[in-house]
């Protein structure tokens, strides 16, 4: 469906400002809870305590207990409470803490709240955000570090996207907030703290929809999520010796816009897919088989993609062995070139 109509923000709110991720979060809420009441925010400790990474922070104080719910701590209970919000018209927006505590949910999500649009013929719309902190890189225990978004991006009746830096956390979550469909989050949590700059005053892209944030011609890099900033970086590394990368954030992952990738593939000839969970059966899986089905004669190289491995994920002790960082992306572009 079309990405809803974001009312812009009054004069004294229009100032440009430097944010980080949170804080683009915590106004993205705030703005759509003084919008719509219908708007309530649920979750482990997201009222008193503000959430665990303080992205609710305030938010029981100004709204009140009967909007900023503090839940028990049973996930399936949460979403089933939402799915029974939403059925009666309102727009619950629940907070997962970790990535990997969904998974109690999970039958909830997509047994329910994937498929009662359908069942019920288009009747009963379910408006419920999911917000779901993701990935590794924090030093975390066991089920902290996940990267589950594939489960739900193959999951029909469900929408599934990422934000990467602190404006599209502000405009995306608005804009998940004030769809009719049920929305996975997916939020990185080891780039909360990063810093940039929101005018509030701008026009933000569709919901679903990726974008180029690099323009380059040796190669195009596809990635989204925490992975944004490594390949980021891998493209400024890149330049020093020459290598034009193209770095493009697909920001949405279901339903996934590779146009834009289309197009730069057709320009470049090469791809790599960056994602930090990992590849087997995966989001990168996809995007390969679709770029080699719609490009093939444009394709110089076979597409490459660097991930997570086909492991549990580790011991804190042991992540960075595990993550993909700037060294594996570069290496796969200069597999792509030496092809």
């Amino acid at each position: 469906m079309a990405t809803p109509t974001i009312d812009r923000p009054t004069s004294t709110e229009s100032a440009t400002q430097t944010i980080t991720i949170i804080k683009g979060l915590n106004m993205a809420l705030r703005a759509c809870m003084e919008r719509d009441p219908k708007v309530i925010v649920m979750g482990e400790d997201v009222g008193k305590l503000g959430g665990v990474f303080r992205v609710t922070d305030g938010l029981q104080k100004d709204f009140g207990e009967q909007r900023v719910l503090d839940t028990p701590l049973a996930e399936s209970g949460i979403v089933g409470t939402a799915i029974g919000l939403a059925m009666r018209g309102f727009r619950p927006v629940c907070e997962i803490q970790f990535d990997g505590f969904i998974f109690p949910a999970f039958d909830q999500i997509v047994s329910q709240l994937a498929k009662l649009h359908a069942r019920s013929q288009g009747k009963i719309k379910l408006p419920i955000v999911i917000r779901v902190p993701f990935g590794g890189g924090i030093g975390a225990v066991e089920h902290h570090s996940e990267s589950p978004e594939s489960y739900f991006a193959h999951t029909a009746g469900l929408r599934v996207v990422a934000c990467s830096n602190p404006v599209d956390a502000y405009w995306m979550l608005q804009q998940a907030i004030e769809s009719d469909d049920p929305v996975l989050f997916f939020e990185p949590k080891r780039r909360y703290h990063e810093k940039g700059q929101l005018d509030p005053t701008a026009q933000p892209l569709p919901l679903y929809s990726s974008r180029v944030l690099r323009q380059g011609t040796t190669a195009t890099i596809a990635t989204y999520g925490p992975m944004v900033r490594t390949c980021m970086d891998a493209a400024t590394a890149g330049a020093e010796d020459g290598v034009d990368l193209e770095v493009i954030d697909l920001r949405s992952l279901s339903p996934l816009d590779l146009d834009p990738v289309f197009e730069s593939v057709r320009r470049t000839g090469r791809l790599v897919v960056v994602s930090e969970a990992p590849g087997e059966a995966s989001i990168s899986s996809e995007i390969a088989a679709k770029v080699q089905q719609e490009c093939f004669y444009s394709l110089e190289a076979p597409v490459l993609r660097v991930t997570g491995f086909d492991t549990p994920y580790p011991a804190s002790k042991l992540e960075e062995e595990y993550l993909p960082d700037l060294d594996r992306v570069l290496d796969a572009v200069d597999r792509s070139l030496a092809w």
